[in-house]
């Protein structure tokens, strides 16, 4: 009996400490944001599009992974006006020349690993899914408090998003876009 309870008194200490040290912060889909900005040779469109879902991993205090759900349907441009251009655009965005999120409602992200930089400072590298094709990308993420900020730039050809790239047509000309678009994310959890 004396051994029965050493033992549940370490598995209750055990267990204690592993909840203390890991935990799983799921983010406010409401606060948190992700802005994009697409460049072309003649100019750039801006906009918005929403989380799903998320969660951060945490482990000692220190980010150690995380996954996100986005919600494509929700593409909406920013810069321009309802009625002057907004819905066309982002029609397009929705539609197969570009994200195809009658296909493809959502995007994820997840977090393989991550190396502490600096104080609240990690450098991340991810999987990213787009369009069911996945790819690495790699980012530093600033975590403060209850908020996560970073910002980088994705490469849409890795993931069959090719409709005016210099880099799969000829003869664009002024038609171009960019292959890179840029996200600011920030997390709220």
């Amino acid at each position: 009996m004396k051994n029965f309870k050493t033992f549940a008194i370490a598995l209750f200490l055990a267990v204690g400490t592993l909840s203390a040290t890991a935990q799983n912060k799921a983010i406010d889909t409401k606060k948190s944001s992700i802005k994009w900005v697409g460049k072309k040779l003649t100019g750039s469109h801006s906009g918005t599009v929403s989380f799903k879902s998320g969660t951060l991993a945490f482990k000692g205090g220190k980010l150690n992974g995380g996954t996100f759900t986005v919600d494509m349907t929700s593409i909406a441009v920013t810069d321009l006006e309802a009625g002057k251009g907004k819905e066309k655009l982002e029609g397009h965005l929705k539609n197969d020349d570009f994200f195809a999120t009658d296909k493809f409602g959502t995007a994820k992200l997840d977090i393989k690993t991550v190396q502490a930089k600096a104080n609240g400072v990690y450098g991340v590298t991810a999987d990213l899914t787009i369009k069911g094709k996945t790819a690495p990308v790699s980012f530093d993420l600033t975590v403060a408090k209850n908020t996560a900020t970073t910002k980088f730039n994705i490469d849409r050809t890795k993931f069959d998003v090719k409709y005016g790239s210099k880099s799969f047509f000829e003869g664009l000309g002024d038609n171009v876009i960019n292959d890179e678009f840029e996200v600011e994310v920030a997390l709220v959890f």
